[in-house]
């Protein structure tokens, strides 16, 4: 595990963030109607998905995906977190060598009803009689997309249908992505250059743009938070299958904001049209024009010259001739975006591990070593938590429901620091005398006047 890495606290919360990047495409619209809906969930029924901790993908019934979502609109991603079934320990489930047995039949022999293949194989002896009922294999067939329906689309090669779509509002829908730019030459070495954005679909205004020298994912993290701040949060981040966009940290982040996380489908450049259009726009009329530059700060400010200066104020043709920042002051005149709190962006982008105290009650953090003032501690595993909105800001203990702090270990002032002393304790400091209290025992009169 990374030491920035923002993991789900335990499993209920690691399977309702899948839950919520499952419904993501549902998510990003409000103005279904019943129609649209019933057609968007069979089609994200046909799709297989690997839940946390297991092995294997599954695809998931739109009854099941449809209560995902409502539960998401009502409650966010509590209301995503699994429940204990009622019938929990009653059902017999199939063994792993009869579900690979059933699902390779199927896919060597698609077209064969599901009545017929158990019929088969419980004629041959090769599965037991009852084990299971064709209602209970098909469907197993569903949740593994081998229905007949599915694999008959499937090999008719239905090309995928495209259409031209566009967010209801503005900041409803964020795009990012990463653009490859020159190499700079910085001190006589060759620096890549990285040029990170995140675009507003509706009005096709730029939100955060930042030049760098990598494209990890803290590099995103870090522009995100930048747009939060000055703009609110989105209801969906639309994002490409990239490493930067993938990772565990940006999907707790989002789903404990409440935004929908959605991930373009793989090899398909013409679902990411409008962020490739603005880096196109990007490269003819700045980072092409720019020349040699020295370092990535003289990049950055021509990249936000660019964009208060002509980006932003220029008509766009896929606003019918209007400009971002036009669109942007007349969405937000009839509805005001509200900035997330601080303390909020912080839980979002905390990062807890689970570490062990050394015996002189220091700890390594993101290779810093610090300590802890509680000394009782020392051996024992914690919880350390620490931000990335503010990297600077020192890391801390979560201990029994306390928020214990952490200081840099400074050697030099513990060499000279006032230990505070356990006050002696000796035979009197507190009554306990064993072999006393036997000797009085002895010593006092017993029954019948007897010494």
């Amino acid at each position: 595990m990374k030491d920035d890495e923002v993991t789900p606290k335990d499993h209920a919360e690691a399977v309702a963030i899948f839950r919520a990047q499952v419904i993501g495409p549902l998510a990003c619209r409000t103005d279904w109607t019943h129609g649209e809906l019933a057609q968007a969930l069979r089609a994200l029924a046909a799709q297989p998905f690997r839940p946390p901790g297991a092995d294997r993908t599954r695809c998931y019934a739109p009854s099941t995906l449809e209560r995902w979502l409502y539960a998401w609109r009502r409650s966010g991603l509590e209301g995503l977190r699994p429940r204990r079934r009622c019938d929990r320990g009653h059902g017999r489930a199939l063994t792993d060598a009869q579900r690979d047995l059933l699902l390779d039949i199927r896919r060597d022999h698609p077209q064969v009803a599901a009545t017929v293949i158990l019929r088969t194989l419980v004629t041959s002896g090769r599965l037991p009689a009852g084990a299971m009922s064709d209602t209970t294999l098909r469907r197993l067939y569903a949740e593994h997309g081998l229905d007949r329906k599915t694999v008959r689309r499937r090999d008719l090669g239905h090309p995928t249908e495209r259409r031209r779509w566009q967010a209801a509002k503005a900041h409803h829908v964020w795009h990012a992505d990463v653009m490859h730019g020159p190499a700079l030459d910085v001190d006589g070495r060759s620096v890549p250059l990285r040029i990170h954005a995140i675009l507003d679909d509706r009005t096709r205004y730029v939100v955060a743009i930042q030049a760098c020298a990598t494209e990890r994912e803290s590099e995103m993290l870090a522009l995100l938070v930048r747009g939060l701040r000055r703009h609110g949060c989105p209801e969906t981040l639309y994002l490409d299958n990239g490493p930067t966009y993938v990772g565990e940290t940006l999907r707790t982040a989002c789903a404990r904001l409440g935004i929908a996380l959605v991930h373009a489908k793989p090899y398909d450049p013409q679902a990411r049209g409008k962020m490739e259009r603005l880096w196109r726009t990007l490269r003819e009329q700045c980072v092409s024009l720019m020349g040699p530059m020295p370092s990535l700060h003289e990049v950055q400010v021509r990249l936000i010259a660019w964009l208060d200066m002509h980006y932003h104020l220029a008509p766009h043709a896929g606003l019918l001739g209007k400009s971002p920042q036009e669109v942007l002051d007349a969405e937000l005149a009839s509805a005001a975006q509200t900035a997330p709190s601080e303390e909020l962006l912080r839980e979002a982008l905390t990062v807890r591990q689970t570490r062990r105290i050394r015996t002189d009650g220091t700890l390594d953090v993101a290779g810093r070593d610090f300590e802890l003032e509680q000394g009782f501690l020392a051996g024992h595993k914690v919880v350390v938590a620490r931000t990335l909105v503010d990297p600077t800001k020192a890391p801390w203990v979560e201990h029994d429901e306390q928020r214990l702090a952490l200081r840099p270990v400074d050697p030099v002032a513990n060499a000279t620091r006032k230990r505070s002393r356990r006050p002696k304790r000796g035979l009197d400091a507190v009554p306990f005398d064993p072999p006393g209290t036997l000797l009085k025992q002895m010593l006092s009169p017993k029954k019948g006047g007897e010494v």
